[in-house]
């Protein structure tokens, strides 16, 4: 299936210790750098997120990796509290830099050159504060990059329409002020001009074609621990008793909603459909604003709210669901993600409803239930479809299943990452 996607990175050099490592017959030791490691960052779900599961997918195959980054949001060097991670993200050595007032200044990244002990950087997301330090050091220690892509920054500022221009006295507001727009250094600016680097990594990796056909390199799935998320483990009317679902119909949607994530599409489909037994319920909140208050202020009828919920806790939640709701509109901010919600629900067996954005229909492979973008009417037809036959769905359900663990599993992942650390 991934065959297809070669890499076109350059051959790189090795470290000395990478090439000790190398004639020893072992596995040279990653370092996956992260810009931002905090509670609104990648430690915001613990072992869900891309750089753990890329850490996981390498323990697998026997490689010594840890994690290393800045976090705004801790007093020093500390580990993801165990109950926001599942077991194989707990024994991840995790390595946090405090940021003095959240500024990624010159003794944080010290701090952080001197904590990057890997034979390999492995840069997560193409921002100046990953990608661009990992360059900045192999400058000097001249260890091979890899650079991983998860989405595509700049679509968060207008994408290819961005422009920044100021006037005079603006651009030396932005440059000279302790708070100056360009003093931060993942402004759009820099993510323009550091996407003509990519070509400077060693080795590429993404987790979509829209990403592949953008930046090039090999498309790594994201990989989902199938022996965590195992339908077989939990019995789905007790879950719904837990959490004070029994008696509904249960749509779920696992993540933090954002308006591209299509979750106000569902609730006016439940407007059309006009079933009171109806429910969606949103597990997780954004760390970013209050979105997801606006949502239940508007549709307190449709909602019922879980919160965040540990990860170790998200298959017993999943359980509950009768179908796992992944409306993402067409834009591209959703175009560029790999929807973390949908391999949730494959592997817990659960019928997807799901819109033809990005990758979507690929992953999913005839194996859920498909709705155009931005309509509401069509997820409403969808949503009627699926319980009018719902043993039809549920053996839909089981063939997710059967789809994530061949070709999204941690093991799957890991299969391929060999392939690509094999080849440096």
């Amino acid at each position: 299936m991934l065959d297809q996607f070669p890499t076109v990175s350059p051959q790189p050099k090795f470290s000395a210790a990478a090439l000790s490592a190398h004639r020893r017959g072992a596995r040279p030791r990653v370092s996956i750098l992260v810009s931002d490691l905090s509670s609104k960052g990648a430690g915001r779900w613990g072992g869900a997120v891309r750089p753990f599961l890329l850490a996981q997918a390498l323990q697998r195959m026997g490689y010594p990796v840890e994690i290393v980054g800045f976090s705004a949001d801790c007093e020093g060097p500390a580990p993801a509290p165990p109950s926001q991670v599942n077991q194989p993200a707990a024994d991840i050595p995790l390595k946090t830099i405090p940021l003095d007032r959240g500024a990624i200044g010159p003794q944080a990244v010290g701090d952080l050159f001197r904590q990057l002990s890997g034979d390999i950087i492995y840069a997560y997301k193409l921002k100046p504060s990953s990608f661009g330090l990992a360059l900045l050091h192999r400058l000097r220690h001249h260890r091979p990059v890899m650079l991983d892509i998860d989405d595509w920054e700049l679509s968060w500022h207008g994408g290819d329409d961005y422009r920044y221009r100021p006037n005079p006295r603006q651009l030396g507001r932005d440059l000279l002020k302790s708070e100056g727009a360009l003093r931060h250094p993942d402004h759009p600016l820099y993510l323009r001009w550091l996407e003509r680097w990519v070509a400077r990594a060693d080795r590429v990796t993404t987790h979509n074609g829209f990403l592949q056909r953008r930046f090039g390199g090999v498309v790594i799935p994201n990989g989902k621990d199938t022996e965590l998320f195992n339908p077989d483990r939990y019995d789905p009317d007790a879950s719904r008793a837990a959490y004070g679902l029994s008696g509904y119909r249960v749509l779920m949607f696992p993540g933090a909603p954002r308006p591209y994530k299509g979750v106000e599409d569902v609730l006016m489909a439940m407007d059309v459909l006009d079933q009171p037994d109806l429910k969606l319920v949103i597990v997780g909140g954004s760390p970013y604003d209050d979105y997801d208050r606006t949502l239940r202020d508007r549709w307190p009828q449709h909602i019922i709210h879980l919160g965040k919920q540990p990860y170790a806790d998200m298959p017993r939640v999943i359980a509950a669901a009768h179908v796992v709701v992944v409306p993402q509109r067409h834009t591209p901010a959703a175009q560029a993600q790999f929807p973390l919600k949908l391999t949730d629900g494959m592997a817990m067996a659960k019928p997807i409803l799901a819109t033809r954005v990005g990758d979507i229909p690929s992953i999913l492979g005839n194996t859920g239930y498909l709705a155009e973008p931005d309509s509401p009417e069509d997820l409403a037809s969808q949503i009627e479809t699926i319980f009018a036959d719902f043993s039809k769905a549920e053996c839909l359900g089981q063939k997710a299943r059967a789809r994530c663990c061949e070709f999204f599993s941690i093991d799957a992942m890991a299969a391929h990452l060999h392939d690509l650390l094999a080849c440096l």
